[in-house]
């Protein structure tokens, strides 16, 4: 058993602890948090489990990281403290950890981050003998090896597309969909997430490792962006309202160029409210959310993946298949040689010792 810590318990980390108490070869030995409001609660309690496990949530960094823990989930946000995420898993590593996250845009390519964020990671590992591996879902699987598994079931490849469709209002992150989207905000109101180049930060990466495994040169990256203004008011469930003329849906595209034509692209479809863009493309169903990827070619190939978590909600289904990936790679890594590993580095493996498992 790989003692195992998870680091944060938002909506990441309330998945990271069910998913490491689910998993045979992994034992739950800490849980580290930063409100002191949290301090001494049970993992069980924070995950909404519906029992305990017997294992208190601390402040305490350097008490658990001095424990030697065999792996680390770290499921802080790194959105808008970059830094601080880096530093957290440069401390886990040099403990000897193998640590997954979600959290570091530029390390889901490792090959072509920039040294700001190698050169610590990878000082760390030779000091401490750890290893890392980000991923998650968009950035992540669903456009890692997802699409890259069903480009190969293809005759003629001629574009691989990877869509995100979501309801934003199912996001328990209000903060982030109203001022770090733009949703309820005025259209002259420019978004952090949707500036100039922001986008290729967070998925250029992804491109670069599609085109990598597909064994093509990319020319460059390209944008596109839409925006559109809610034509009347509407009120959310998990948000509460927004008003009309207000930013109530997007629609982007970060496009890998190949000899002159988008051949890898990811396109994010993001509304408030499914009254916005009506004529953009929707969930199957009429679903609050879906990741799709559409091998154009022949044949054209079109797979959808919808999944739900915490009495039904799509955001919370995508957050548990990121830590799905996540904490299903920590025994392949703990078993391989210490270093800085991405998505075609790191196997999907099979659900082994987990069907009809009953927790304890």
């Amino acid at each position: 058993m790989t003692s195992t810590v998870v680091w944060g318990t938002g909506n990441v980390g309330r998945a990271a602890i069910r998913a490491v108490d689910a998993h045979p070869a992994l034992e739950l030995s800490g849980v580290l948090v930063h409100e002191p409001a949290k301090h001494g609660r049970d993992a069980g309690d924070l995950a909404g489990i519906g029992h305990t496990l017997g294992v208190s949530a601390t402040t305490d960094v350097d008490a658990v990281l001095a424990a030697r823990p065999g792996a680390v989930v770290y499921a802080a946000s790194g959105d808008l403290r970059p830094d601080e995420a880096l530093d957290d898993v440069c401390r886990a590593l040099r403990a000897g950890a193998v640590v997954v996250t979600p959290a570091l845009y530029p390390l889901y390519d490792p090959r072509s981050a920039p040294p700001e964020f190698t050169d610590p990671v990878r000082a760390a590992i030779a000091e401490g003998g750890g290893s890392l591996f980000v991923s998650g879902v968009d950035p992540g699987w669903a456009n890692d090896v997802l699409p890259l598994l069903v480009s190969g079931l293809g005759s003629r490849v001629d574009v691989v597309r990877c869509q995100e469709i979501f309801d934003y209002s199912t996001y328990d992150q209000e903060d982030s969909v109203r001022h770090l989207v733009g949703m309820g905000h005025p259209m002259e109101y420019e978004p952090l997430m949707l500036a100039e180049s922001v986008p290729t930060m967070v998925w250029g990466g992804q491109l670069r490792l599609m085109a990598r495994a597909l064994g093509v040169e990319l020319d460059e990256i390209r944008e596109t962006l839409e925006r559109r203004a809610l034509e009347s008011d509407v009120s959310t469930a998990a948000m509460g309202d927004f008003a009309a003329g207000t930013q109530g849906a997007v629609r982007f595209e970060v496009q890998g160029v190949v000899a002159g034509e988008a051949r890898i692209v990811v396109e994010h479809v993001t509304r408030i409210h499914p009254s916005c863009a009506p004529d953009w493309p929707t969930p199957p169903g009429g679903g609050a959310g879906a990741h799709r990827v559409v091998i154009e070619g022949r044949p054209r190939i079109e797979v959808t993946v919808q999944a739900t978590d915490e009495d039904g909600n799509h955001a919370a289904g995508g957050n548990a298949t990121a830590v799905g990936r996540l904490v299903g790679a920590v025994e392949w890594l703990v078993a391989a040689e210490p270093g800085l590993y991405d998505a075609l580095d790191v196997p999907l493996l099979p659900a082994t010792g987990r069907l009809g498992r009953k927790q304890a």
